[in-house]
């Protein structure tokens, strides 16, 4: 059966909204809760929603935008991850049909060209690459292969978790947790802030990528997948982590910072160490550190620090076809 391709309208939100949170590769960053965080116009909003029947089997959150080519659809340019979202279980002729029906909705819309970034291997709750093979069959190619640094959360016990840093990295939490850091869930978002803005701007004359209002409305939209790990000396906040429950298997660490001054205490050693306890404490699969490379050009010494945790490189993909 050939899958019927509706837009998405504000009076299908609950219906989008319950099938991200049960499909096998949803996360934070599909559903609409999140993307409300966009102010009103600053996109050309054209999400997708695919019908096998009378049951929704899958969506795409996009966007629409003008190039000197012609118009390109991106799924999904205001988030880290678009694509399509399926229901689990679903087989390779499914959703191969579900692909073919979001190219040829795209051509007869008269989309020159597509964008599609899909959420790495570790999202899913059932591992495939059906998704992967379906848009190479239908002439998609890489347009760039970043790579995420990603810690698995499995461990035999929480001494387990500092046996498998580096051994310089165990050294350096050691004494951070001498020095008198102390890591708490905060509910202030705006004293780290401050530390990431500066430390951007400092190393890389560089902002950070949501502003502070944007992250204090992120916070207000998803309480309770948005968490703060701070880390104090004393009173001061000296590091921290900003993490996204992304679905019930990762999280991601969206932005890591410390203050500059206070480098040699190793604060940001704290931070990882409590962030990697919680989720393993909490039943998560893996933490997402975010990629090392930009544009496949690699951080070696971003790459090295994370790996020193125990993360592994897995691949988030971004795939071109021109129509």
């Amino acid at each position: 059966m050939i899958p019927q391709v509706k837009p998405y309208k504000n009076n299908l939100r609950t219906q989008w909204e319950e099938f991200v949170a049960a499909a096998n590769n949803g996360t934070v960053f599909h559903r609409q809760q999140f993307l409300d965080y966009h102010p009103r116009g600053r996109f050309d909003n054209h999400h997708l929603m695919f019908y096998d029947g009378c049951r929704l089997a899958a969506v795409m959150p996009a966007l629409v935008k003008d190039e000197p080519g012609g118009k390109t659809a991106v799924s999904y340019g205001g988030a880290s991850y678009g694509g399509l979202v399926t229901a689990g279980g679903l087989g390779i002729a499914e959703i191969n049909r579900m692909a073919e029906a979001a190219t040829e909705y795209w051509s007869r819309q008269g989309i020159k060209r597509m964008l599609i970034t899909q959420p790495p291997l570790i999202y899913m709750r059932q591992p495939t690459q059906y998704i992967d093979f379906s848009l190479a069959k239908l002439g998609y190619t890489y347009l760039k292969r970043e790579i995420s640094a990603v810690i698995p959360l499995e461990f035999p016990g929480e001494e387990g978790i500092i046996n498998s840093f580096r051994p310089e990295t165990r050294t350096a939490l050691r004494k951070s947790q001498r020095s008198g850091v102390a890591v708490k869930l905060s509910e202030n978002i705006e004293e780290f802030y401050h530390i990431l803005e500066r430390n951007l701007g400092a190393r890389h004359n560089v902002k950070p990528t949501h502003t502070l209002a944007e992250l204090k409305k992120l916070k207000k939209l998803l309480p309770a997948d948005i968490l703060q790990f701070t880390s104090y000396l004393g009173k001061k906040p000296v590091a921290g982590m900003t993490v996204f429950i992304c679905n019930p298997r990762v999280l991601l660490a969206f932005y890591i910072s410390h203050d500059q001054d206070h480098q040699e205490l190793r604060p940001v050693n704290s931070v990882y160490h409590q962030v990697i306890k919680w989720g393993w404490e909490n039943g998560f699969k893996y933490l997402d550190l975010g990629t090392f490379t930009l544009n496949m050009q690699p951080n070696w010494d971003l790459g090295r620090f994370k790996e020193s945790f125990g993360a592994r490189g897995f691949l988030k993909e971004t795939y071109e076809l021109r129509i």
